[in-house]
């Protein structure tokens, strides 16, 4: 890390007391006056760090700024070397799938304050404003084929569940095959891509693209998707950052990847499920038909009841909705 990533890490893991300059300087090996330029460099871009004389310098609680120093001083898992924080690009997913095929290692991580072309499933748009959400993805290399690999999105969906549940304390669950919903609202989308090697047309990586709606900002969605999507705060003031959030994410989503055949994300996945026991509407291409959702199945499989008899639907095969009640 350079100097202003590494100033900037040692007030993110100081955050709400005071540290001198000279503290901050000799902790990371560094002058005074070089720890005062990032600084002067960071309230320029609008961190909000106070400067007090003879206390030093204090990064306020409520600075919720998404960076590299702030994420990577909070990751436990992950390797802080390979993120890279954005404020605005196109789309995290381009990013990382660039980066994979320049051979990039596994655990290779973008985030951004704000996309201007973020996707979503099936060539959605995934509405991507600035300052009120998470938006990050993470190159995989599972040490397995295609098939194998499908399981991620499942594993990527329980990470984001567990890091909001047990960050915020909120009752955050999954809709299959891998929507966060916090009550009857859309917090989160998922989006994973393959990567194929050229020469062999196998699996080369998985680019695991995580879209997370952090705070309250109508305004910068359709009017259309308002009664669909909801915020992790919504009604009360943010008390987890922005940064812890990311981090918790990568950290959990990267290690359930790193350990795929283990599947300790299944049990999870089958117990913060909500929608077993519903009726919903499935569609697979033109077709459409109901079903009672009953169960998953060890590899994160719905299993339905249809006027046909019971199935298991596989997550590439079909994507569900919430039957209407009468």
């Amino acid at each position: 890390m350079n100097v202003k990533e590494n100033v900037l890490k040692f007030l993110e893991e100081h955050k709400d007391e005071f540290v001198s300059g000279e503290e901050i300087a000799e902790s990371i090996g560094v002058t005074r006056s070089s720890v005062w330029k990032a600084i002067s460099s960071f309230r320029n871009e609008g961190y909000d760090i106070e400067a007090v004389t003879r206390r030093g310098y204090r990064l306020k609680s409520e600075s919720n700024m998404l960076t590299s120093g702030g994420i990577g001083s909070l990751m436990k898992y992950a390797d802080p070397s390979l993120l890279t924080v954005y404020q605005e690009t196109d789309s995290t997913n381009t990013r990382i799938k660039a980066a994979a095929l320049k051979g990039a290692p596994n655990g290779t991580a973008a985030v951004a304050n704000e996309q201007s072309d973020g996707r979503g499933r099936l060539g959605r748009k995934f509405v991507s404003p600035p300052g009120s959400g998470i938006y990050l993805s993470i190159l995989l290399r599972p040490d397995t084929d295609l098939e194998g690999a499908i399981p991620i999105t499942t594993a990527a969906s329980v990470a984001v569940c567990e890091a909001v549940r047990d960050l915020t304390g909120m009752d955050a669950g999954i809709k299959w095959v891998n929507d966060v919903y916090i009550g009857s609202k859309k917090i989160c989308g998922i989006l994973t891509e393959a990567v194929t090697d050229i020469e062999t047309g196998g699996l080369d990586s998985i680019v695991a693209g995580i879209g997370i709606n952090y705070s309250y900002n109508p305004d910068a969605y359709p009017e259309d998707l308002h009664e669909r999507i909801g915020w992790i705060y919504e009604d009360t003031k943010p008390a987890v950052s922005r940064n812890e959030l990311a981090a918790a994410v990568i950290d959990r989503t990267l290690y359930y990847a790193d350990h795929l055949s283990e599947r300790a994300f299944i049990e999870p996945y089958k117990r913060y499920s909500i929608i077993i026991g519903r009726n919903i509407i499935c569609t697979r291409g033109n077709e459409k038909f109901e079903a009672r959702a009953v169960g998953i199945d060890d590899n994160g499989g719905l299993i339905v009841d249809t006027d046909t008899g019971r199935r298991t639907l596989s997550s590439g095969e079909i994507s569900v909705r919430w039957k209407k009640d009468r």
